[in-house]
């Protein structure tokens, strides 16, 4: 599914459904070990003990390229709740801003998949950490479809506490901090606006 989504003559109908279903496989990585709790459910012959994975689950996709991964993310775990948080980088300061926040008020009381699938320089991935991190979230899983070794390297750098799962670790980001091989743009990919 990433070899297809990293070729160029792939249709935006097509790079969406790939990205979809590559985030709900990357959301049941990330949650392997998450908290869960005893259970029992009723089958048409008798009850038996299950596990549950111990709620709320936050999803929270870095706009507007993170939608991409999240829609699938939220597929597999419908109960989950969705946050939001919009960067662009600063074309003088080359630094992230935030210009668009939407949290649930308790997101600090169970996992955030922090979702973009590019992780890059890492400077929109650390700026969205910050901000989960003043909300009082403490397990907070970073989900990007391929990474770039500097964008891992930061990320760490700011906070080693938080695991990443990607799909690829790529070779390298360029002189103008595009991942190589990579795949481009994302959201313009995502939605047809390259």
């Amino acid at each position: 599914m990433l070899a297809e989504a990293r070729a160029v003559d792939t249709p935006a109908a097509s790079f969406r459904s790939l990205l979809h279903r590559i985030g709900a496989m990357l959301a049941y990585e990330a949650l392997r070990d998450a908290p869960q709790h005893d259970g029992a459910v009723v089958t048409p012959l008798e009850s038996m003990p299950v596990k549950r994975l111990t709620l709320p689950i936050t999803i929270v996709p870095i706009l507007r390229a993170g939608l991409g991964l999240a829609q699938g993310m939220f597929d597999l775990l419908p109960e989950a709740r969705m946050g939001h948080i919009g960067l662009f980088r600063n074309e003088q300061t080359l630094m992230p801003v935030t210009y668009y926040e939407n949290l649930p008020r308790s997101i600090a009381a169970g996992p955030v998949l922090l979702v973009d699938p590019m992780l890059a320089t890492g400077g929109s991935a650390c700026e969205a950490l910050r901000r989960l991190r003043v909300h009082g979230c403490k397990d907070v899983r970073f989900i990007c479809l391929v990474a770039a070794p500097e964008g891992v390297a930061k990320l760490h750098e700011y906070d080693a506490a938080v695991p990443i799962y990607t799909a690829a670790l790529d070779r390298e980001l360029n002189e103008h901090g595009y991942i190589l091989p990579g795949l481009g743009d994302a959201g313009d990919r995502l939605y047809g606006t390259g």
